[in-house]
């Protein structure tokens, strides 16, 4: 059965997935399309300022178009018009093909592909639109349909393509298999994405579409140790990373401060941010000492907050 969907916007989510991995999402989506392309073929968004004079807000926000290129200009570029669609029944194929007709107008080209992402699906949308009368069709459209819930999650279990392994936990999959699909998607992530910053951002993606429980995240940790250790590790590099880039900016702007108002207030001012940053608002005691600190102490009580751990540590321990 397709794994449970928690109840959240999800267009902001898809957008930013398409557009971090659009080769991926072309691969996974739109097959079909996905084998025109190959290694020299570059692939960049649509800057959605440049729809505003045309179109409505509504389409800005739940379209991702992509335009592919050849630098060789031997075949022409193709643009891909990508729609994330959480409830079947507010699928409108009609809305659909006049974005693509406006898009199509707007940047001089027939060749535009409209593929449509189901995250649920009944089966009942529309695939194909015709204008005709009882003696000629006046306009035919069709789309790429892609519902996530109808691929079987297993047959992408050691897929190359991040998207799909992302997506795992909104495949078709049975109760049994919940932490698996967590694990491959961890896994995915890990060995697919060799940026930190993005493997951060793309375990929140997992993490919201699999909606593991307490108990269900604790037998995961203890079925999969090594997944958990390396995103349980990642995760606490990166706030440190955050903390110690933090403590560095507050020292630059005290002593900038410093040159301002004179060198103790300076030194003293960038002491006080930088205590507030790394351990949380001074109580009375330290904030006390550090106004009674020569010159001599608060040069190194600045030069030592980096490897203190506590408060008490570095102001007490000089004593």
């Amino acid at each position: 059965m397709p794994g449970e969907k928690p109840t959240i916007s999800h267009d902001q989510n898809f957008k930013n997935l398409i557009l971090d991995y659009p080769i991926q999402a072309i691969e996974l989506f739109s097959p079909q399309e996905a084998e025109a392309l190959d290694e020299f073929v570059r692939i960049t968004p649509i800057r959605q300022e440049q729809l505003k004079e045309r179109l409505g807000e509504r389409f800005r926000e739940l379209d991702v178009p992509l335009l592919a290129e050849w630098p060789d200009c031997r075949r022409e570029a193709i643009l891909f018009v990508f729609e994330e669609e959480t409830n079947p029944k507010r699928f409108s194929i009609h809305r659909l093909a006049h974005y693509c007709l406006d898009l199509s107008d707007l940047c001089q080209t027939e060749r535009v592909v409209p593929v449509v992402v189901f995250l649920n699906s009944n089966g009942k949308e529309p695939l194909s639109l015709e204008l005709r009368s009882e003696r000629y069709s006046y306009l035919k459209f069709h789309y790429i349909r892609c519902a996530l819930a109808e691929l079987k999650a297993e047959d992408y279990w050691h897929s190359h393509n991040l998207i799909a392994r992302l997506c795992l936990s909104l495949m078709n999959w049975s109760h049994s298999q919940k932490l698996e699909v967590y694990a491959r998607a961890v896994q995915g992530l890990s060995t697919l994405e060799s940026d930190p910053e993005k493997q951060l951002k793309y375990l929140d993606f997992i993490d919201i579409y699999s909606a593991l429980d307490d108990n269900e995240m604790a037998q995961y940790q203890q079925q999969y140790p090594q997944e958990s250790n390396t995103m349980a590790t990642l995760s606490e590099r990166l706030r440190a990373e955050g903390m110690e880039k933090g403590l560095q900016q507050g020292m630059q702007q005290g002593m900038q401060q410093g040159k301002q108002e004179g060198l103790h207030e300076g030194v003293e001012a960038t002491l006080r941010k930088l205590i507030t940053l790394k351990f949380g608002p001074m109580p009375e005691w330290a904030d006390q000492q550090v106004a009674s600190a020569s010159d001599a102490q608060l040069d190194e009580w600045v030069a030592r907050i980096l490897k203190s751990d506590s408060l008490d540590e570095l102001l007490r321990k000089s004593q």
